[in-house]
């Protein structure tokens, strides 16, 4: 061990004694009554300490004001360097920061909120390419291989069976295709029971909604509405967002909320009315002309 260096873990008596001095300098650096006592000295080198008092300010348990103060050699004035608020041991932190897109959970968007999609969100693919081949990231493209084997696998058993066969189970396909098209039920919603539900889902999630009025775009142009079958497909869709307030729910297309797929921008904010009655500009009242020998009432 060098001799420097066992020279910086003792203290300098000057500026180990110099504790009003250090309390002088946090007093003008913290707010006022927020210095407590004098809790610790810590060698810093030669000729340099750093003097730690307690802070008693609300919000900052065990943090300590640190002033650091330094003598020049064979000089017997001390002068402070600097003084910092610093973390004490069982210190109040605050927890460990965490990305806006990983702090976000469902149901945290709220109106007039935006929430921007990455360009390579694999959550969306391209509408249309201008090509057969479906995009890289597509399910469609990773099945196709498969999906084309079992086509050809049906083709083949639909071109060897037998005339027979077909006639034997013509009964059976036409029940299989009465239930894959929903045909089988006993009873199906009436046109009043199928009004009824879109009045519920347009008041829910509609464009009267304040979430939707603030919204920068509607659900018809949005790529996260998945499209329903039959005549609600003109009106309704289902939201797949996650982060959106009406994720998994029947939405109506002039619906809206800031996750919209093609959010960007900030919307302008809408521009209040102009008041009807001006109330900040001072009222004028005319004033009689009275002469100076006219009675005016008083004495």
């Amino acid at each position: 061990m060098s001799a420097a260096t066992t020279r910086s873990r003792t203290p300098d008596r000057l500026c180990a004694e110099a504790v009003d001095l250090a309390r002088a300098a946090a007093q003008e650096t913290a707010a006022p009554g927020s210095v407590g006592e004098h809790v610790s000295l810590v060698p810093e080198g030669d000729r340099v300490v750093t003097h730690f008092f307690d802070c008693s300010e609300p919000g900052y348990r065990g943090w300590r004001w640190a002033v650091t103060v330094a003598r020049a050699s064979r000089a017997k004035n001390v002068t402070v360097d600097e003084s910092v608020l610093l973390p004490g041991p069982d210190a109040l932190l605050a927890p460990e920061w965490v990305p806006w897109s990983e702090r976000l959970r469902p149901g945290d968007l709220g109106p007039g909120d935006l929430l921007p999609t990455a360009a390579d969100d694999p959550r969306l693919e391209p509408g249309y390419t201008g090509e057969d081949v479906p995009p890289p990231n597509s399910v469609i493209a990773e099945t196709s291989h498969d999906l084309a084997e079992r086509v050809e696998a049906e083709d083949a058993e639909l071109t060897d069976r037998t005339p027979a066969d077909a006639a034997g189970n013509s009964r059976g396909e036409i029940a299989a295709l009465a239930e894959e098209l929903g045909m089988r039920r006993a009873r199906v919603l009436s046109r009043y029971g199928l009004r009824g539900a879109a009045d519920r889902w347009d008041e829910a999630f509609g464009e009267r909604t304040p979430m939707a009025q603030a919204a920068p775009a509607s659900c018809a142009s949005c790529g996260f509405l998945v499209p329903v079958a039959g005549s609600l497909r003109q009106a309704f869709g289902i939201c797949a967002n996650e982060f959106a307030p009406a994720d998994g729910r029947v939405v109506s297309l002039s619906y809206g909320c800031g996750g919209h797929s093609e959010a960007a921008v900030m919307p302008k904010p809408p521009q209040p009315a102009p008041p009807v009655l001006d109330s900040l500009a001072p009222d004028a009242f005319p004033l009689d002309d009275a002469g100076p020998d006219e009675d005016l009432g008083h004495a």
